[in-house]
C-alpha cells in the first residue's frame, strides 16, 4: 500500500470514531506514542555537535575555512567549494 492509501484509510478508520471523544483520544494517545518511536534522521547527539564545531574552529583558526565573497550568493560559494 502507499502512503497515499494508507493515509486514506486511516482517515476512513477515523470518521467511524469521530463522534466518540472517548475512543478519538484512546487514538490520539497510541498515536502519539507511535510518533515519540520515530527519530528525526536529522537530529545529531549533542557531543557529536560539538565535536564538529571544535573542528571547524580548528581548521578555522588554521587557516582553511571558507569564507563567502561580498558579491557571491550562497548558490555561488557551494559550487566554488564543491
Amino acid at each position: 500500500m502507499t502512503a497515499l492509501q494508507l493515509n486514506a484509510e486511516l482517515l476512513r478508520e477515523l470518521s467511524v470514531i469521530v463522534d466518540d471523544e472517548n475512543l478519538l483520544e484512546k487514538a490520539l494517545k497510541y498515536i502519539k506514542k507511535l510518533t515519540a518511536k520515530k527519530t528525526d534522521p536529522t537530529l545529531v547527539d549533542k557531543d557529536v555537535f560539538f565535536r564538529h564545531l571544535d573542528e571547524a574552529e580548528r581548521d578555522i583558526a588554521n587557516g582553511k575555512g571558507i569564507e563567502m565573497r561580498p558579491e557571491e550568493t550562497l548558490d555561488d560559494l557551494l559550487r566554488r567549494i564543491g
